[in-house]
């Protein structure tokens, strides 16, 4: 005869198993198992082997041990784990990738009905049509105040109906009607409550998140802080070009407004002196080509086209096109502190 375990062998047991996955692994899962039968998670157990190991166990059980073995190896990360072991939650160790155990644990959900009682985690609406039942059983449609009319024989729903809310408890009624129309309208698995990975938790939507979400989270975050840097003239890494900036547009707004000069600043006072001179000059072009020179349009044509585009090409002269880029910045900023000025801004 093979003797069995006493309850304090069992738990001495159970302890060394939790003790040696929490070495073994540092990636676990924390989830709900609710309504989940011993062969759906024979299933999920098969499902995941190889890389993965689902453990049950009463959280009383599960507190203790990671408490105990936190305290004998000195790592408190494990710590993190005991806040989450409320209600009936189980732990999914495992070496691979979070997201695809995640994904593989959500595959293994199945129907279930309505039973009297029973929370509805989401709401159940019956759809219009022929239900096949015979006009004796009428009487369930009444109780329910749900519209109906014989056809052929059978009863007939009009409209569709919400028979049940989320959050709501089922009822006698309308579990005996689901259950006569075949409807099973819940599935049931395990689902992931949060996550632990090398003791950080977190929940389990952030392992959805793309690398464009993060990008744009970060770009975010950059902006926040750019934003508070300049709010409070604390100078940082994100804050800094905005800052030199902001520095050099007052500069050259004192160099407009008084004699003090340097070269930028000489470029943005003959502009705002004579804009017209640094208006691009096509229309001679367009008068020599109209006023008749064939001959010389003809050996205009013969001349092989540049490689590349330089910056007369584009029609910013010999400067450099950085530099007329600057300058034409520089105009608009000064432009817009004089007419803030006139303002008394």
């Amino acid at each position: 005869m093979v003797n069995k375990l006493s309850k304090a062998d069992k738990k001495i047991a159970y302890d060394a198993k939790l003790c040696q996955l929490l070495d073994d692994y540092s990636q676990i899962l924390i989830v709900a198992a609710d309504n989940v039968g011993s062969t759906q998670l024979q299933n999920i157990r098969q499902g995941l082997r190889g890389d993965s190991v689902v453990l049950m166990g009463k959280n009383t059980m599960m507190k203790r041990s990671v408490r105990i073995h936190s305290e004998k190896t000195g790592n408190k990360a494990f710590l993190n784990l005991i806040p989450l072991l409320q209600g009936n939650v189980g732990l999914i160790f495992t070496k691979g990738d979070l997201k695809e155990v995640s994904e593989e644990v959500a595959k293994y959900k199945v129907g279930a009905p309505a039973r009297v009682g029973l929370v509805a985690p989401i709401d159940v609406v019956v759809p219009p049509g022929n239900t096949g039942l015979d006009p004796s059983q009428t009487s369930f449609f009444q109780v329910l105040n749900i519209p109906t009319k014989i056809n052929k024989g059978t009863v007939e729903i009009i409209t569709p109906v919400e028979l049940i809310k989320k959050g709501e408890k089922v009822g006698s009624s309308e579990a005996a009607l689901l259950a006569k129309l075949g409807i099973r309208p819940f599935s049931y698995g395990l689902v992931v409550l949060s996550a632990y990975d090398n003791g950080s938790v977190f929940s389990p939507e952030v392992l959805d998140l793309t690398e464009d979400d993060l990008v744009v989270k970060f770009a975010a975050g950059v902006s926040m802080i750019a934003s508070l840097s300049l709010a409070t003239s604390y100078p940082t890494l994100a804050a800094a070009p905005h800052m030199f900036i902001n520095a050099y547009k007052n500069v050259l707004a004192v160099a407009v407004a008084t004699a003090y000069s340097y070269p930028e600043a000489e470029k943005v006072k003959e502009f705002l002196e004579d804009p017209s001179k640094f208006a691009f000059a096509a229309a001679p072009v367009t008068a020599a080509a109209s006023s008749g020179a064939p001959a010389a349009a003809k050996e205009e044509e013969k001349k092989e086209e540049p490689a590349e585009e330089s910056d007369d090409d584009m029609g910013f002269g010999s400067q450099p096109l950085n530099t007329v880029i600057f300058g034409e910045c520089y105009s608009f900023i000064v432009m817009s502190v004089k007419f803030d000025d006139q303002r008394g801004v």
